[in-house]
C-alpha cells in the first residue's frame, strides 16, 4: 500500500467547494483484503485506537454505519478506512472536518481516488499519512507492508505528538473564536502567517488581528499592560484597588522588599504573560528566593507585591463593555483519603473535557517541578494520600493551560467591580482587555469588601469565556467583530472570474480597465502577471490560488477580476470559496492530456466550477455549446 500522488486543493475544485486533500492509492497485494477478510480483530483494534470511528456514519448515514460497513458482507476497502480515519485523526486534534469520497479508479486495479476535507494543509497531509501507518501497523504481520512501520513506534505517543503538531499549526482557541464570529457575519478572512495574524475582510475593507489584539488596539497601551510597575502606579493613581508593590534586581532586594511589604507576598516577572514565572503566598525569605529565581526566568527585574486574598477572576472588556466575568481556580486535586495524589491526578484527567494543550476545554494536569513545589510547601508529595475533601493545588496560577478551571460569573458580578474594570481599561487604553481582580465574593462591592487589581491583560485569551469548565458559554469574539465591523460596513470586494480556452486574459484585462476607468482600484490575476490598479506588481503565470490570495491581501483594492486556468483548478483548485461574477468564454481542444482530461466534456466540468461558485450571476457564451 502506498500513495502514488497527492494534490492539496486550497478552494473550490471538481471534488468540493472547499479544502479536501486527494491522494492516489495503491493497495498493491491488500486489494485481496477487504475489511472484512481482515476480520474483526482488525475492526476493533481500529476502534480502538480511534474510538471517535463510532460515530462516523457513512453511507448509512447514521452512527455506527461505518463499523457496519466494514463487517457486513465482503467489507470496505482500505482506501476507504484510511479517508475516515485521516478525518477522524483531524477530530482528534480539534478540528470540525466530516467529508470523503473514495472511489476506485477505472482500468487501475488496486488503485483508489481518496478525498477529504482537512482544514490546516500540514495538519491534514499528517494526518493521512499518520492513517497509513496506524492501518499498516494493524495488519497481520504476513500481509503488512515492507518498512511502513518502524520497529520502536508507538501508537499513543504517535497520536498525541500529531496532536501536538496539528495545535502548533491550528489557530488558537482565542483566534479560532475570531474567525467563527466572522464567519457568522459573512466576513471573509485569510491566514497571514503559520501563527495567529489573520485579515479579516478583502481588499481596502480589511482588518487584522493577532490572537485578541485588533489592528486598533494601541501599541503604547499594550506595552504598558505588558509594564506591571507602571500600570499599577496609574491604576492606583486614579483611586483604583491595586496591591501595594516593588520592583527588583536581587534576590537580597526582593527579601527586603517582602519584609517591608509584609508577608505574604507575591513575585511576578516584570513583563511576563500567561501567569509564567508567578509565585503567591510567600510567606518567609527562603520562599521569595524561590519565587524570585522563578520569575527571573521570564524577566530580568522581578515585582513583589503584596498577597490580596481572595478568588482569581478575570473580566473581560472589549470596547469599552464588560462582556464577560470568569472564576478562575488553579489546578487541583480533592482528596479521598484513600487514593494518592498521583492516582488523583491520573483520574482527574480521565475527564473527557480534558486533553494535551488546547485540544479540550481543559487541559490535562502534570506533576511537574511547579507541582512539586506546591506540594512541598504543604509536605506532600505525589505518593501522599490527602485526607478526604482536602484540596491540594498543583498550580501558583489558575490558567486553564496549566490545569487551572473557569466559572463563569457574569451574571452575578456586582455593578462597582463591573465599572471598575471598565474604567481600568480604559485608563490602560486597550480596546480589548483583560483585568485579573482579587475578591472574596465577585457579587459583592470591592468598596466594601476589599480585593484588588492583579494586573491587566493585552490580547488576553478567550478559551475560559467561550468553554468554561462550568457556567454560561459566552459571546466574547462577537463583540470584537463587531467594534471591527459596524453594522453596514463593507468587508468584501465585488469578485469576477473569467475562464475559457482561449480570449480569458483579454477578457479580464478589459474588465480590469473597465473598472479602473469607472472609479476602482482593480486587482488583476491573469496568464502574464498580477496587476494593481493597472500596475503589474508580479510577473508570470499568475492564475492560482497564490495569486488570488495576492490580490485580496492587498489593502488598495476594492474590485478583484481572476483569471482562471485549467491547470489552476487541477492543481490546487480555486483560491477562493465564491465569487460574484463567473465567466465562461469557450471549451476548445487546445490544452488537452493533462492530470486525467483527455475529452472536451472533461474539460467543460473543470470549467463548471467557475459557474457552480457564482453567487449573483453567470455569464456564458451560448455560441458553444459545451458552454
Amino acid at each position: 500500500m502506498r500513495i502514488l500522488d497527492r494534490s492539496v486543493y486550497v478552494g473550490p475544485s471538481t471534488f468540493a467547494h472547499f479544502p479536501v486533500i486527494r491522494l492516489i492509492l495503491d493497495l498493491g497485494e491488500l486489494e485481496s483484503w477487504p475489511t472484512a477478510k481482515l476480520g474483526k480483530g482488525f475492526v476493533d483494534a481500529l476502534v480502538e485506537a480511534l474510538p471517535g470511528l463510532r460515530e462516523h456514519g457513512c453511507s448509512y448515514r447514521e452512527p455506527g454505519g461505518f463499523i457496519r460497513r466494514m463487517l457486513e458482507d465482503e467489507g470496505t476497502w482500505l482506501g476507504h478506512v484510511l479517508e475516515h480515519v485521516a478525518i477522524e485523526l483531524q477530530n482528534v486534534a480539534g478540528e470540525d472536518v466530516t467529508f470523503g469520497k473514495t472511489r476506485s479508479i477505472d482500468e487501475r486495479p488496486g488503485v483508489y481516488s481518496v478525498v477529504y476535507e482537512y482544514a490546516q494543509r500540514e495538519e491534514g497531509i499528517a494526518a493521512g499519512e499518520l492513517a497509513m501507518r496506524l492501518l499498516c501497523s494493524l495488519l497481520p504481520p504476513a500481509i503488512r507492508p515492507a518498512d511502513s512501520v518502524p520497529e520502536d513506534w508507538n501508537w499513543p505517543e504517535a497520536r498525541d505528538a500529531f496532536i501536538r503538531y496539528a495545535q502548533r499549526r491550528a489557530l488558537g482557541p482565542s483566534t479560532a473564536s475570531l474567525v467563527k464570529a466572522a464567519e457568522e457575519r459573512n466576513i471573509p478572512w485569510l491566514r497571514l502567517n503559520d501563527q495567529s495574524l489573520v485579515q479579516l475582510g478583502h481588499g481596502r475593507f480589511q482588518q487584522r488581528i493577532q490572537a485578541t489584539v485588533t489592528g486598533k488596539t494601541s501599541h503604547i497601551a499594550v506595552e504598558l499592560a505588558s509594564d506591571k510597575e507602571e500600570t499599577n502606579k496609574i491604576l492606583g493613581s486614579l483611586g483604583l484597588p491595586v496591591p501595594r508593590q516593588e520592583l527588583v534586581q536581587s534576590v537580597e532586594g526582593a527579601q527586603s522588599a517582602a519584609r517591608r511589604l509584609g508577608f505574604p507576598v507575591v513575585t511576578k516577572p516584570y513583563n511576563g504573560n500567561h501567569g509564567r514565572g508567578i509565585s503567591i503566598r510567600l510567606t518567609s525569605p527562603e520562599e521569595v528566593a524561590e519565587g524570585f529565581a522563578k520569575a527571573r526566568e521570564h524577566s530580568r527585574s522581578v515585582i513583589v507585591e503584596t498577597f490580596l486574598e481572595g478568588d482569581d477572576h478575570r473580566l473581560l472588556v472589549v470596547n469599552g463593555e464588560l462582556v464577560a466575568a470568569t472564576r478562575r481556580t488553579p489546578g487541583h486535586v480533592v482528596g479521598d483519603g484513600v487514593h494518592t495524589i498521583a492516582q488523583l491526578v491520573d483520574e482527574v484527567n480521565t475527564d473527557p473535557r480534558r486533553g494535551v494543550g488546547h485540544e479540550k476545554v481543559l487541559t490535562k494536569l502534570e506533576l511537574d517541578a511547579q507541582a512539586e513545589m506546591m506540594m512541598a510547601r504543604v509536605e506532600m508529595t505525589a505518593a501522599s494520600v490527602p485526607e478526604k475533601d482536602r484540596i491540594i493545588y498543583l498550580r501558583s496560577t489558575a490558567n486553564l493551560s496549566t490545569g487551572g478551571t473557569a466559572t463563569d460569573v457574569t451574571d452575578i458580578i456586582h455593578p462597582d467591580n463591573r465599572d471598575m474594570a471598565i474604567r481600568a481599561i480604559r485608563a490602560i487604553g486597550l480596546d480589548v482587555g483583560g483585568v485579573d481582580f482579587l475578591s472574596t465574593n465577585i457579587a459583592e462591592s470591592y468598596k466594601s469588601i476589599g480585593g484588588g487589581i492583579c494586573e491587566c491583560n493585552a490580547a488576553p485569551g478567550f478559551r475560559m469565556h467561550v468553554a468554561p469548565s462550568e457556567g454560561k458559554s459566552r459571546d466574547v469574539a462577537g463583540p470584537v467583530i463587531d467594534m471591527l465591523f459596524p453594522a453596514g460596513t463593507p468587508s468584501r470586494v465585488p469578485i469576477a472570474a473569467v475562464t475559457g480556452t482561449n480570449g480569458k486574459t483579454t477578457t479580464a484585462r478589459m474588465l480590469a480597465h473597465i473598472a479602473k476607468m469607472a472609479g476602482y482600484t482593480p486587482g488583476l490575476t491573469t496568464t502574464d502577471g498580477v496587476y494593481i490598479d493597472g500596475q503589474r506588481t508580479v510577473e508570470g503565470d499568475m492564475t492560482g490560488p497564490v495569486s488570488t490570495r495576492m490580490v485580496l491581501a492587498d489593502p488598495q483594492i476594492d474590485l478583484a477580476v481572476l483569471e482562471i486556468a485549467r491547470g489552476g483548478l487541477l492543481r490546487a483548485g480555486m483560491g477562493v470559496p465564491s465569487v460574484n461574477v463567473g465567466a465562461v468564454l469557450n471549451v476548445q481542444s487546445d490544452h488537452l492530456g493533462m492530470k486525467g482530461i483527455d475529452t472536451l466534456e472533461q474539460l467543460a466540468e473543470i470549467k463548471r466550477i467557475i459557474v457552480e461558485v457564482a453567487e449573483d450571476c453567470a455569464v456564458l457564451n451560448a455560441d458553444d455549446p459545451l458552454v
